[in-house]
């Protein structure tokens, strides 16, 4: 039986004091909602959230980055001296087995199209110059190499993989990325953008 001395703590409460609302947690959790809306919105106009292919600018349809160096035979070579050319921006190096295969294939093209102007250019990457110079002689190249020793290129190219080439029309815009080898069809295609 109960205790009709015993005191009630149920009924001993401030009368100043609101009882919980259902509603509260559900206005809590849309008010944090919308401070990480906020946040996101706030991060992604920040230019975190883009590709970083767009905040560079290396992209088709966007103006090549320059190229500019000394060449394997110790000649300055800047990109912008080709504007009125086709140009393909070639990044290889000598310990790059897929541009062993490679290097013949522009060593040709280079030759049947240059009535159209076309210009190639090397990058070196993440080799020696000594051993890209006998490279470049044994495999033919009629083209420059610019060193990249600082991989500064490299960087302004976002170049991932060895051989990647750029394929940039006579004004100066990248038109196409080919990344890993070029082969026969792959040139054509490509070269189908930035032809005059």
């Amino acid at each position: 039986m109960l205790d009709p001395s015993a005191t009630d703590d149920r009924h001993d409460h401030d009368p100043l004091a609101r009882p919980a609302s259902p509603r509260r947690p559900v206005v809590v959790l849309l008010a944090v909602a919308l401070i990480l809306t906020v946040a996101v919105v706030a991060v992604v106009n920040a230019g975190f959230g883009r590709p970083a292919t767009v905040s560079l600018g290396i992209a088709p349809g966007n103006a090549a980055p320059d190229v500019s160096g000394m060449t394997l035979d110790g000649a300055p070579f800047r990109l912008v001296d080709q504007l009125g050319h086709p140009v393909i921006v070639n990044f290889w190096g000598p310990s790059c087995i897929p541009c062993r295969s490679e290097f013949p294939l522009l060593r040709a093209k280079a030759e049947e199209h240059a009535a159209d102007g076309l210009v190639i250019v090397g990058v070196l990457m993440d080799d020696p110059p000594e051993p890209a110079r006998a490279f470049a002689r044994d495999f033919g190249a009629t083209w420059p190499t610019v060193a990249d020793p600082d991989g500064r290129l490299k960087a302004a190219y976002r170049a991932v993989a060895r051989p990647q080439s750029y394929f940039i029309d006579s004004k100066g815009i990248l038109r196409a990325i080919q990344i890993g080898e070029v082969v026969a069809t792959d040139f054509e295609r490509q070269y189908a953008t930035i032809e005059p």
